[in-house]
């Protein structure tokens, strides 16, 4: 049972409602993490802002969203498997490169190289080695490259981490767990 309520159109003041139809406009539909982190107006403006932002950078949509499921796997937020999964059909992955994603793999090398890396600022704690950074630039990632990686790192960690606390009711296609890996 959720912890924090996903507010409803009746629920929130104009400018979230605004929000709320611009999001709807877009994803056709306003996903549960969206309607409670309205509880925050500030917060839902907050992620909205860095997500529209980095939606802008040199990263693909599939980089982006196989980032965020390396991340969400790594957590454990059943929501944000479940939306990226999705998300991730939407911008080309197939089921199983979702799957080789998930566990912080690719079919594709320069993919692979941001998923290990990815993985690397998680285990490390963004204390990664210079190993690790000549390792991704290896793989053809520039500094920008590198800059966006890591913000769309911290930015699935703050999205898995308010699903934790918020207990988000999943409203997207629900995903089987998988075997734990070792970062």
């Amino acid at each position: 049972m959720p912890r924090l309520n996903a507010l409803q159109n009746n629920e929130v003041d104009n400018k979230t409602q605004t929000t709320f139809d611009n999001v709807q406009k877009k994803l056709g539909t306003v996903p549960n993490i969206m309607r409670t982190m309205a509880n925050a107006p500030v917060v839902l403006d907050s992620y909205l802002g860095i997500s529209g932002a980095l939606s802008k950078g040199t990263l693909s949509p599939k980089l982006r969203e196989q980032i965020a499921l390396v991340v969400g796997e790594t957590n454990g937020c059943d929501y944000c498997l479940a939306a990226h999964s999705t998300l991730g059909k939407m911008a080309g992955l197939d089921a199983e490169e979702i799957n080789r994603n998930r566990r912080g793999f690719s079919s594709d090398a320069k993919s692979e190289a941001a998923l290990t890396f990815a993985r690397r600022i998680l285990a490390e704690r963004g204390h990664v080695s210079d190993a690790d950074v000549e390792a991704v630039r290896s793989a053809g990632f520039d500094d920008a490259a590198i800059a966006e990686i890591t913000a769309h790192v911290a930015m699935n960690i703050f999205t898995n981490y308010f699903n934790h606390v918020a207990d988000t009711e999943i409203d997207f296609p629900e995903v089987e767990k998988l075997e734990a890996q070792p970062v």
